[in-house]
């Protein structure tokens, strides 16, 4: 039998499992998504739990077959337990996966570590952007933006263990916030980052344009929406409107990297989190910064960071 590691991560809106092997590659990155009501722009946190407890044994007996299928034997278990590492960080939904992955690891015995959902993200990005270890050589930035956080990180993995610093974020809305309500209000389905974006890249003018609003490395999203609405009702061009969304979050986003870099110096910039999956963004930044973006399946909430973030804790306890 081969000695594995296994992630567990309940976000607001996915049930995730992940399987690494002692080399840091990912065997196994299942997903369940939890569902949202048409019309809808969330879920409270009592649904996300219910949603998390109905998911996790499926997508436990997927775990169970794949382990068995390649000839896996676990040999720790992670788990993603809050939204960050900060004081105070607590969100209800992730008690579901704790409770699994305890169950789970209390049946052979295993050693469990937590890790915040952040991490986990920040991991996942620099194993799949391709730059992953040229970017633990040195400090560097990592953007986390997704429906739940906006923030700049600087991230520092040269020591083992992933430490990070917040210095950047959001007043108001997040990214994919802003992309949701939008999304909603112009009758799409949550989460509607992809239709969104598929109407984004079919519109032909020129996007509508509005100064930013970024301070300090700190940025404010809620005006972006108002615009946003207010030119859906003026034009009813769903198009343009998905085009305005994405390029003043663009624009957000590298104006609050730029200050932040004023300060911190020309660092490399790593993206990660769902909103940055997409692909009209990533040209924008990656004319502006030093950027690596994770690949989708690991931008979008997932529980491979975690798995790997499991391996080296336990690669650091055994010296």
């Amino acid at each position: 039998m081969t000695p594995c590691f296994v992630g567990f991560d309940t976000s607001n809106y996915t049930t995730s499992v992940a399987v690494c092997d002692r080399e840091g590659r990912i065997l196994a990155n299942l997903k369940e998504p939890l569902p949202v009501g048409k019309g809808a722009r969330g879920l409270r946190q009592s649904d996300a739990v219910f949603a998390h407890v109905r998911n996790l044994p499926t997508v436990c007996e997927k775990l169970k077959e794949t382990l068995a299928k390649a000839g896996l034997t676990p040999t720790a278990v992670g788990v993603s337990t809050r939204p960050r590492d900060a004081e105070g960080s607590y969100m209800p939904c992730f008690l579901a996966g704790r409770s699994a992955a305890y169950a789970f690891a209390a049946q052979g015995g295993l050693p469990v570590y937590d890790f915040s959902h952040q991490n986990g993200h920040v991991m996942a990005a620099l194993y799949s952007c391709g730059e992953g270890e040229r970017l633990m050589q040195d400090r560097f930035l990592a953007f986390h933006v997704s429906g739940g956080t906006t923030e700049v990180l600087l991230a520092d993995a040269r020591n083992g263990a992933l430490q990070i610093e917040l210095v950047g974020e959001t007043d108001d809305l997040n990214g994919g916030q802003l992309i949701d309500r939008v999304g909603v209000a112009m009758g799409l389905s949550f989460p509607c980052g992809g239709e969104l974006e598929h109407l984004a890249t079919a519109y032909e003018g020129k996007p509508y344009r509005h100064p930013v609003c970024v301070r300090n490395g700190r940025c404010s999203l809620s005006g972006a929406e108002n615009i946003a609405l207010r030119l859906w009702k003026e034009t009813n061009d769903r198009e343009a409107v998905a085009a305005f969304v994405f390029d003043f979050l663009a624009k957000t986003l590298i104006a609050m990297g730029e200050q932040i870099q004023e300060k911190y110096g020309r660092l490399p910039v790593l993206f990660a989190g769902g909103v940055m999956s997409n692909q009209l963004m990533r040209q924008s930044l990656g004319e502006q910064f030093d950027a690596c973006f994770a690949e989708p399946e690991f931008s979008a909430d997932n529980a491979a960071g975690i798995a790997l973030l499991c391996r080296r804790a336990t690669e650091e306890r055994n010296g």
